[in-house]
């Protein structure tokens, strides 16, 4: 079975906003597949197919996700992104493979799980990264992401959704930040920044560190 749902633009406050708490980061205008089997999980898919509703994708700060209330459950980051349902496949009975794409970051309040497991947030949305041409200081990294992507499509991976923008300073920085090999803490610190220019500076004083540029 092969379905998809188009989600209107969200953008809150939300009172009870789902959220899916994983070890990775989501960035604005990416590209996420999960493998969703557990059964709170199921049924929030079944409930965004159903609404064209998003969730928000949330890095686990510490500990890990428990089911219900009990002592050393996960610590969440404050900032998410929204997910938005591009393609639910059952493939299998009681699993799904979804892919998500990255919408507005939003900046989560109080969070409380439901008796089934699922975290559930107060949230409001931040605005999108401005459109800011790719300065010419850092056009290195816009042209170093340029040619990344003809590697990849040579090897047969397609990580990033078309169209590519590759003069637009924020798209960019996220594409760079989903593919390096950084921590999930770092990926999260670059996500949360709202300047699209000093994320992409910060990317680029990374690649010329590592003399990638």
């Amino acid at each position: 079975m092969s379905t998809a749902a188009t989600s209107p633009a969200h953008t809150g406050p939300w009172t009870a906003l789902p959220l899916f708490p994983l070890g990775t980061v989501l960035f604005p205008g990416g590209l996420l597949p999960l493998k969703v089997f557990e059964a709170r999980y199921l049924d929030l898919v079944s409930h965004c197919l159903r609404t064209g509703t998003p969730f928000a994708v949330v890095r686990i700060r510490q500990g890990a996700e428990l089911r219900g209330q009990g002592s050393g459950k996960a610590l969440l980051d404050s900032v998410g992104v929204l997910a938005h349902l591009q393609d639910v496949d059952a493939e299998q009975p009681g699993i799904l493979q979804v892919r998500c794409t990255g919408g507005l970051r939003v900046q989560l309040g109080a969070t409380h799980q439901r008796d089934d497991g699922l975290w559930l947030a107060e949230a409001i949305a931040g605005q999108p990264d401005a459109d800011v041409t790719v300065p010419l200081e850092l056009q290195p990294g816009a042209l170093a992401l340029s040619k990344a992507i003809d590697t990849l499509d040579e090897q047969g991976h397609h990580p990033f959704l078309q169209p590519y923008r590759l003069d637009d300073a924020g798209w960019v920085a996220n594409r760079w930040c989903e593919i390096l090999p950084i921590s999930s803490a770092a990926k999260q610190r670059l996500m949360a920044l709202d300047e699209p220019v000093l994320r992409l500076q910060l990317v680029q004083d990374y690649l010329q560190g590592k003399g990638l540029l």
